[in-house]
């Protein structure tokens, strides 16, 4: 596991499973899965964080419930 900060408030976490999950924040709010697909949260936050998320995910993106993005981050 390793954790990078890639800007302002914006963290990733490198888990051993290949999957990198973003932080906006302290809050798991998208990750990019070993095969290269992006997932992001349906939750709705801040402007920030969607400005994080939309930065950070490149391509097509799938919207998933908070509950699987969490459990990406090891929540």
């Amino acid at each position: 596991m390793r954790i990078n900060k890639i800007g302002s408030n914006m963290t990733e976490l490198v888990r051993s499973s290949g999957v990198v999950v973003l932080f906006s924040y302290s809050t798991p709010v998208a990750a990019l899965l070993p095969s290269g697909q992006y997932v992001k949260t349906d939750r709705k936050y801040s402007v920030t964080t969607t400005k994080h998320i939309n930065k950070w995910v490149l391509g097509n993106v799938e919207t998933k419930p908070q509950s699987y993005i969490d459990e990406l981050a090891g929540a």
